[in-house]
């Protein structure tokens, strides 16, 4: 028998104040697979995002990861299990330097109890070094050693989206979700971003999700894509497939969009 999916969304239902934003959508990610996530804006596809990590609280539907179903579990208890994600906003604490919102990330996986942290007894300590070792380590991995004892809101937008992507890393997730990675980055920027998701990925064998609306880069980085409109799943499939479907164009790419590779012959 095929192994279930890594990640799985079926029928998932949410609303607020009487208006629809996910209705009986449905996705999945295998293990190891990148996977996008896009549409047109307000199509539902942060909600979405919010639902799996626990953000949001949908009216109906199923989230299983690993071959549970998590819904019913608190967004600590989902990050434990191996889901993190990062914002189309860099949200750092603005007050710690770059090593110190990292090592939020790390902190999230450690074991150390309150009251063994508040009493400073030898296990908390051990954590507490563990934690910040691995935050250097994640550094290193995303090339921000430099950067470490510096502001975070004083880096400009590329670091402050590499320092989101690294506070995630840190808790060392199965699956990772990414809102608009590239959003507000210039060409070489982007490029930067796509080479580092792809080396966290081989490195980490991480699966990864991402919303984008840079369709060169989802095309380039994603196996598989699912595409919504007004909360309705449209379109899901191999990203050469997608690209070429013709709500998916009618939808969100438009009747200019070029497919990867050109035209068919």
């Amino acid at each position: 028998m095929p192994e279930p999916e890594l990640l799985e969304v079926r029928e998932l239902c949410l609303s607020f104040g009487g208006v629809t934003a996910l209705d009986n959508v449905g996705l999945s990610l295998a293990a190891g697979e990148i996977g996008g996530l896009i549409g047109p804006n307000g199509a539902g596809k942060t909600s979405l995002l919010n639902c799996i990590c626990g953000f949001y609280k949908p009216e109906r539907g199923a989230i299983c990861f690993g071959g549970a179903n998590v819904l019913g579990l608190p967004i600590q208890r989902r990050a434990g299990l191996g889901l993190a994600r990062t914002f189309q906003h860099s949200e750092l604490f603005r007050s710690m330097t770059v090593l110190e919102n990292v090592q939020v990330g790390a902190h999230t996986r450690g074991r150390a109890s309150m009251i063994g942290e508040a009493l400073c007894l030898p296990g908390a300590s051990r954590a507490e070094r563990a934690q910040r070792e691995a935050a250097r380590e994640t550094l290193a991995l995303l090339d921000l050693e430099s950067h470490a004892a510096s502001p975070a809101h004083a880096l400009p937008l590329g670091l402050q989206k590499r320092v989101g992507l690294a506070r995630a890393v840190a808790v060392r997730p199965r699956v990772l979700l990414l809102d608009e990675p590239a959003a507000g980055l210039n060409t070489a920027e982007k490029q930067e971003m796509a080479t580092l998701l792809r080396k966290l990925h081989d490195e980490l064998h991480l699966s990864l999700l991402l919303i984008e609306h840079d369709m060169e880069l989802v095309m380039a980085l994603c196996d598989r894509i699912t595409v919504l409109d007004f909360g309705k799943c449209i379109a899901s499939g191999p990203s050469k497939n997608v690209q070429r479907d013709p709500a998916v164009i009618a939808a969100y790419l438009g009747p200019d969009f070029l497919p990867a590779g050109g035209h068919d012959a």
